[in-house]
């Protein structure tokens, strides 16, 4: 039974909520607490505002419980503790935990508690990543990670990520972003950087986008290009700010339905058609974001 904050009626000035003709205040704590759980985290939140009966199993660890994780007591320091379920559901959303021997984060959708992840650039596929000439790791403070990938200079560019389906929310849409930053940036701003992400073996979903921030692309000739820079369309992207300060473009999207648990989600971001050099980016990672409904 899911009860939905959408189909209850407040009786106002009575601190009475009702669910078609059921008064909720009205049933035992235990019921409510059970009621409550099958909503979302916003839902509960919204309750909680409700009466004073409703703000107790709003609040309840049962609750809160229900939108952690399973198995979430593995992820979580020792050295970390929390005073209620609740207050550990939040910190899971603000506060990203670094897992898999620091190869991946972690953190909760605040709204919906869907699982969320970042893959690093350690934990990714990136052609020539081990050649100096090319691209070098380096340690940066507003990095997640303790390495992070700094293009130098490259004329294939290509990197790949794959995570397996079980780690996803089940039932839940996501969007995969590419996150990086501009260091010099050069060589971008020609060909758009083919983007795609979809169940290994199938077509998935594909986006296009110039990694070379809108403002800094110009025109430009390279010494196999005689013709004048393309026009982007309007379905190529550029970078977007994002308030941790690092730059994204939307990689593709992906609905799980939950009824595959043994197959594996590839993002991947490909450009070798201009054979130009390019370099100047530092790539934080891929991000799996969940997708919440307005």
């Amino acid at each position: 039974m899911k009860t939905q904050v959408s189909e209850m009626e407040e009786r106002k000035g009575k601190g009475e909520l009702m669910c078609g003709t059921l008064d909720l205040t009205a049933l035992p704590l235990d019921c409510v607490t059970l009621i409550i759980s099958f909503t979302s985290p916003r839902d509960a939140c919204r309750l909680s505002l409700v009466s004073t009966a409703l703000n107790s199993a709003a609040e309840s660890d049962a609750v809160w419980e229900s939108f952690l994780p399973s198995q979430y007591q593995e992820l979580i320091p020792s050295s970390l503790s929390f005073s209620s379920k609740k207050q550990l559901y939040l910190s899971l959303c603000e506060n990203p935990l670094l897992i898999e021997a620091g190869r991946k984060s972690f953190w909760l959708d605040r709204v919906s508690g869907k699982k969320c992840y970042m893959l690093s650039p350690r934990d990714l596929y990136i052609i020539w990543s081990d050649t100096p000439d090319y691209w070098r790791w380096v340690s940066i403070p507003e990095a997640r990670f303790d390495e992070v990938a700094e293009l130098l200079s490259v004329c294939w560019f290509e990197i790949r990520g794959r995570i397996s389906i079980s780690m996803l929310s089940p039932m839940t849409h996501y969007k995969a972003y590419l996150v990086f930053q501009a260091n010099k940036v050069y060589g971008f701003d020609y060909f758009p950087v083919n983007l795609s992400v979809g169940v290994v073996g199938t077509e998935g979903s594909k986006r296009s986008a110039y990694l070379q921030p809108k403002k800094e692309r110009r025109r430009r000739l390279y010494w196999r290009i005689r013709e004048e820079q393309p026009t982007p369309g309007d379905d190529v992207q550029f970078p977007k700010a994002r308030v941790d300060r690092w730059l994204e473009v939307e990689m593709g999207e992906f609905f799980n339905e939950g009824c595959v648990d043994d197959g594996e989600l590839e993002m991947s971001a490909v450009e070798i058609e201009g054979g130009n050099w390019k370099g100047g980016l530092i790539f934080q990672g891929i991000e799996i974001r969940a997708i919440t409904p307005n």
